[in-house]
């Protein structure tokens, strides 16, 4: 069975739908080159296909190595449009509200868009099987470079990956100022399109980050819940907000769990000069409840180990001036 799923999936990789203007487009075989490298790495385990930085940044590479014609290096186009692909082995599981997004296909041209209303991409047990297998993944490799890229010679993606997402790791550690100016002049030198993907990058490391420096626990419940780095039950939330701030450094985030994250962007709850929680008087709730928020009130949060890496007492004040309801 598992030679016969092996070649019905060399035949659909070597038969792929593409425009075929400027010799072919180029995008589907580089997403899916992308993704094995992703898999051979053991990045991807399963078959759900997150957009992460590293599979973002694998399309890259391998445009960058075998694409010479003039086609427009979109990312958004092949992970939305392999859906059409026979026998529906790709397919697009929206994020919760944004189920009729993913009908309209114009609008998924844009890397915003489709980040915003994508979670993953699903696809078929079967091929998640073939490509987390070295020899059948090797083989389905060879059909992609034979029937795409049979004049170009593959180099090493991981080294030439490292630098770059070592550096975005580094940046969330800098102080505030100088990642907000690396940033506006990213924004200033880049396309419209490229400068999202890079904002989307530093954001999933800045969420990541965080999420570690406090141990995979909300700073205020205590809940604890490890999970692979694509799948986070802690979220990492901005005290003052990215689009106020453009800053994804440490310091400006707080590890809280979804209902308390929900709180305090919503100004319900805020954190005081103590580091202490205060409770908002504009909203009514069942105190008698387990969970009630007047449970947490006054309680110091917990704080990362390094005091480096503590949150700015500036950006506290910031958000109970201009986002907690008194």
């Amino acid at each position: 069975m598992a030679s016969q799923h092996l070649s019905y999936f060399m035949h659909a990789f070597s038969h792929l739908h593409r425009d075929a203007k400027k010799g072919g487009a180029p995008h589907k075989p580089i997403l899916l080159l992308a993704i094995l490298h992703e898999y051979e790495l053991g990045r991807i385990q399963d078959n759900k296909i997150f957009i992460t930085p590293e599979l973002i940044h694998s399309f890259s590479v391998f445009w960058n190595q075998f694409v010479t014609a003039d086609h427009d290096q979109r990312f958004a186009l092949p992970f939305y449009h392999l859906t059409g692909e026979k026998g529906k082995w790709w397919q697009l599981v929206p994020n919760v509200g944004c189920e009729i997004w993913i009908e309209n296909a114009g609008s998924m041209r844009s890397f915003g868009n489709l980040s915003a209303a994508v979670a993953y991409a699903e696809i078929d047990p079967n091929l998640a099987v073939l490509l987390a297998n070295r020899d059948s993944r090797e083989i389905l490799k060879q059909a992609l470079l034979k029937v795409y890229f049979s004049d170009k010679h593959p180099h090493n993606v991981e080294n030439q990956g490292s630098n770059y997402l070592g550096n975005l790791r580094n940046e969330v550690y800098e102080p505030s100022a100088e990642y907000k100016t690396k940033l506006l002049n990213l924004k200033k030198r880049l396309d419209p399109e490229t400068y999202q993907i890079e904002v989307y990058n530093r954001g999933m490391i800045f969420r990541r980050e965080v999420v570690k420096i406090y141990n995979e626990t909300c700073c205020i419940s205590g809940l604890r819940v490890s999970a692979v780095f694509t799948i986070m039950m802690v979220d990492a939330c901005h005290v003052v907000p990215f689009a106020q701030s453009f800053d994804n450094t440490l310091t400006n985030g707080i590890a809280l769990c979804p209902n308390l994250h929900r709180a305090f962007d919503r100004g319900l709850i805020s954190v005081n000069e103590n580091y202490e929680v205060i409770l908002s008087q504009s909203f009514k709730e069942n105190a008698q409840s387990e969970y009630s928020f007047s449970k947490i009130e006054g309680k110091a949060i917990a704080l990362p180990k390094d005091k480096d890496f503590w949150p700015s007492l500036v950006n506290f004040e910031w958000h109970r001036k201009n986002v907690f309801k008194k």
